[in-house]
């Protein structure tokens, strides 16, 4: 028999031993945990953004695996996803017969590298949203339209770019002056117009581009420095000289354009050559490494002319020298008092006696005692050379701002003669800020010249205005009027715009007779989609973000396919003190509740003014209509309590829709705009949310549409 002792012993022992199990199994749990955290467990953006895309392609069958509900596209391996870690990497779903819209928001990938989405059927426009970190995109043969997203400019990494076999549009916009790591370039069969842009000579290391079946004009400067393997521009407009080294390469193709075939001139002075990646044959390339000079085969030796030329330059530069103090010591009083107002951050032109007389009287030239940065630069090409008298403004256009100003700047003589004089026949319409005149210039190109009445902008020196022209000159997005010019000459401040035929969104709604409206269902949705997407880039994306502050139906202008261009974007910099003012003058029936109360104005009050837009789409109605009863005048209070009453919202509807229209779509467009003109601020959603919620509604259109006679609503989404 065993002791007592023992079986203590025995129950000891067993008991350690499955302590010891127990934390050998926890150890394992832990391991298995971490192990499938580091493997699962996708980002949670990651996620959002790949169910976004999903429900943007109509959630389609062919991705196995995917889903809008939930799941982990890292653990359980969804068609065409590859992952690094938690993170989504990549996305190769080409050739899958998918169909829809890209999704809006494709910066949520933030990891994402490849995104390949070529040979679908996939509509709509490239989303400006894309991720930064890309190194190749391709969605070639899609369906997309629209023009190529400025977002791109910002993608550096970006190493090749597909998109090829489209519909995109317009001019392809200066945006590759930091894409020096792009290999392959390939923007064929599209209907892309106009010239290159100049930033294409920084394509350093580009070696397949392919810009053919387009109808892309002017020369092709811009490419004749740059050495691809593979070149193909054939079926454009192209015009001037085809580059010597094209000719004698097999691999550039060059025909269907309409190239001179003359003799190129020759360059112009002081022109380097283009730059070669081929290195000269060294001289002693065919002899042997020994010999008494091998050590000293690669210094060049300097001729005897060498060594008078460089004695020549500087015995030179030493009588330049002493002829500059003497003519130091002995310059006028006048003299010196320019240099010393240019010493205080004031750069000079010649001035005439108006200018002399203008400098004397104005008070608003007082030069602030900071000294400043002085950069003198020419005049630019579209001044007006017969004009000698620069005026004001042009003394101060030549001082540098914050950032540089991409439009062009013009003279008044320049806007007069294209205006008539700014005569009454030639204005289009007139605002809080200024009158706007349609402007015809000798090449024939028309543009919007806007000028602004300077006792409503609070500027205290120039240098304002041209930091806000930079400013504004340098928001690019589909659906933006952009800035082409401005002019500060004489103490007046003008902006030049691009021109649109239709006018804006309120003649079409409220000034055209009901027969003549064209506004069908799918363009009113369009309309508020691409607005609606602006304000997000000037909120969400723009850094620092920008509030409109006049959003309303007259400054949202239409293109020839109604395309929507808002206008007046970053224009309340100019009149930040003196805003409320205007705004409740001129836009009191777009104005949020908290900024008639208070003045204060943020982006939720721009999203206010966006829902009130869309009541106006909705009905038909002006926000404040005095013709009408009283219970009706104010857009916004009679609407609010019906928009969640399906007989009453019938009711409300445009007349000119002549009741054809989907019925869900109308009731979801009516959600959206209950939620966006809310009384409390914090209870609007974002733009980004105000987007979403117009994407899903468009593909969740139903077949079933309301219809009078003969005509039915077109069902397709794409023609939103």
């Amino acid at each position: 028999m065993s002791s007592p002792e023992a079986h203590s012993g025995y129950r000891s022992s067993l008991k350690m031993g499955k302590k010891i199990l127990q934390c050998f199994l926890l150890i394992i749990a832990i391991l298995t945990a971490t192990i499938a955290i580091s493997n699962g467990a996708t980002d949670q953006g990651d996620v959002s953004a790949l169910k976004g895309i999903y429900s943007s392609l109509n959630s389609p069958q062919q991705l196995s695996g995917w889903s809008a509900n939930g799941g982990d596209p890292c653990l359980q391996s969804w068609k065409g996803v590859s992952c690094s870690g938690s993170s989504v990497t990549s996305i190769k779903l080409s050739g899958l017969g998918l169909s829809g819209f890209l999704y809006y928001q494709l910066s949520e990938l933030s990891s994402l590298t490849t995104l390949d989405l070529s040979n679908n059927n996939i509509q709509g426009n490239i989303p400006y949203a894309l991720p930064q970190k890309l190194q190749e995109l391709n969605l070639a043969s899609n369906g997309l339209s629209g023009t190529i997203p400025y977002s791109l400019s910002n993608m550096t990494g970006l190493t090749d770019l597909k998109l090829s076999h489209n519909q995109l549009s317009g001019q392809i916009q200066d945006i590759f002056g930091q894409l020096s790591s792009l290999s392959t370039l390939d923007l064929s069969f599209n209907t892309l117009t106009q010239s290159l842009p100049q930033s294409f000579s920084s394509l350093s290391s580009l070696s397949v581009l392919y810009l053919q079946n387009n109808q892309l004009t002017g020369s092709v400067n811009a490419l004749a420095n740059l050495q691809p393997t593979d070149l193909n521009i054939e079926n454009n407009r192209f015009s001037g000289w085809v580059p010597n080294a094209w000719k004698s390469n097999q691999n550039y193709k060059y025909s269907g354009n309409s190239f001179t075939t003359s003799p190129a001139p020759p360059p112009p002075p002081y022109t380097p050559p283009p730059p070669s990646n081929r290195r000269a044959p060294s001289r002693n390339s065919g002899t042997s490494s020994g010999g008494s000079n091998g050590g000293n085969s690669n210094k060049k030796s300097l001729s005897g002319g060498a060594i008078a030329g460089i004695v020549f330059a500087v015995i030179l530069t030493a009588v330049a020298g002493i002829l500059g103090v003497i003519l130091y010591a002995r310059r006028s009083p006048r003299r010196a008092r320019d240099e010393e107002k240019l010493s205080n951050g004031v750069s000079f032109s010649p001035l005439s006696p108006l200018d002399a007389e203008a400098l004397k009287e104005s008070p608003e030239q007082k030069i602030s005692p900071a000294p400043l940065e002085i950069t003198l630069k020419p005049p630019p090409y579209e001044r007006n050379k017969s004009t000698g008298d620069k005026g004001f403004g042009s003394i101060f256009a030549s001082k540098r701002t914050k950032n540089p100003i991409s439009a062009t700047e013009y003279s008044i003589a320049d806007l007069q003669m294209a205006t008539n004089s700014f005569s009454q026949d030639n204005l289009i319409a007139e605002g809080a800020l200024g009158r706007i005149y349609r402007a015809e210039f000798p090449n024939g190109k028309i543009l919007a010249v806007k000028k602004l009445d300077t006792s409503t902008l609070s500027l205290q020196r120039p240098e304002e205005f041209l930091e806000a022209v930079s400013n504004m000159s340098r928001l690019h997005h589909p659906n933006i009027t952009e800035l082409v010019g401005y002019c500060t000459e004489h103490e007046q401040y003008l902006l030049v715009y691009e021109y649109f035929d239709n006018g804006s969104l309120y003649d079409v709604l409220h000034m055209a007779d009901e027969t003549t409206r064209n506004l069908t269902w799918n363009i009113r949705v369009k309309i508020a989609l691409g607005t609606a997407r602006v304000l997000e880039y000037l909120h969400e994306v723009c850094s620092p973000s920008i509030v409109h502050k006049k959003f309303k139906s007259s400054n949202i202008l239409l293109d020839d396919d109604f395309n929507p261009r808002l206008s007046d974007c970053g224009i309340a910099a100019l009149n930040p003190n003196s805003e409320r003012q205007v705004q409740v003058l001129g836009s009191f029936g777009y104005s949020a509740p908290e900024y008639v109360m208070s003045g204060i104005y943020t982006m939720k009050s721009d999203v206010y003014s966006f829902g009130v837009v869309m009541l106006e789409l909705l009905t038909g109605r002006k926000p404040l209509d005095s013709s009408r009863t009283r219970s009706e005048q104010s857009l916004v209070r009679w609407a609010t309590p019906q928009l969640h009453d399906i007989d009453a919202l019938a009711k409300m509807v445009d007349p000119a829709l002549k009741g054809i229209y989907p019925a869900k779509s109308l009731s979801r467009f009516a959600d959206i705009i209950a939620l966006c003109i809310q009384p409390e601020p914090e209870f609007r959603p974002p733009m980004s949310e105000v987007v979403q919620a117009l994407v899903r509604m468009m593909q969740r259109a139903s077949l079933n549409k309301r219809m009078t006679g003969d005509e039915i609503a077109d069902h397709d989404p794409a023609d939103y």
